[in-house]
């Protein structure tokens, strides 16, 4: 699964590229986006800036209100639960990105492995979204199957949208997009760094 991404082109090449109406004036975020934190999507034809994850509110041992977890990344086997449902059939987004990362290594001492497509310096992967109380505007990935050499680093990948179907992902019925949940078929680069995987933003992640 997912927990962290990079998105290092800048905004006008981003919307050029999405065809979509620039709405992140103001905006601040890096180029390395955390779960908890904000991140650029393409939602309703327009590039602008959501919290990634979906919070999870959770109660402690005496019934009192915890803080919310970033759930940021929804399994294509759990689109029809009720935590992503109605996100799922009617605010479908594009998150856009240039490299995603996995974790390897032994517990404790684990580094970074980026993924990127060799054919596309900016890429779409399948996203949703949804209006949220704690963190205003917030967006999930979707999680498939892994293959090629993003198995090798994990069992799930996200699933990469080619660019023709992005109007079937956003737009299209639910049956529509749920065929599209499938591992890529395209190149993947595989990108294995001495990069620690910790000591980036101290975000939760979960998997719905």
């Amino acid at each position: 699964m997912c927990n962290l991404y990079r998105m290092t082109k800048n905004k006008d090449e981003v919307a050029k590229w999405f065809d979509a109406i620039d709405d992140l004036a103001g905006a601040n975020f890096g180029a390395e986006v955390f779960p908890g934190y904000p991140g650029a999507v393409v939602a309703e034809g327009r590039l602008t800036q959501m919290s990634w994850g979906f919070p999870l509110v959770l109660k402690g041992s005496k019934g009192q209100p915890l803080k919310p977890k970033p759930v940021n990344n929804a399994r294509t086997d759990k689109l029809g639960s009720p935590f992503w449902r109605a996100s799922f059939e009617s605010r479908r987004c594009l998150i856009p990105v240039t490299a995603w990362a996995e974790a390897e290594g032994a517990k404790g001492s684990k580094t970074r492995s980026w993924l990127s497509r060799p054919d596309a310096e900016v890429f779409a992967i399948a996203g949703v979204w949804r209006e949220s109380a704690e963190w205003g505007r917030c967006y999930a990935m979707v999680m498939t199957e892994a293959c090629g050499v993003a198995a090798d680093c994990h069992a799930r990948m996200p699933v990469l949208l080619a660019r023709e179907d992005h109007g079937r992902w956003t737009q299209g019925s639910t049956e529509t997009a749920h065929a599209l949940c499938r591992p890529w078929e395209g190149p993947l680069v595989l990108d294995r760094t001495d990069q620690p995987w910790a000591g980036g933003a101290p975000a939760t992640a979960r998997l719905l």
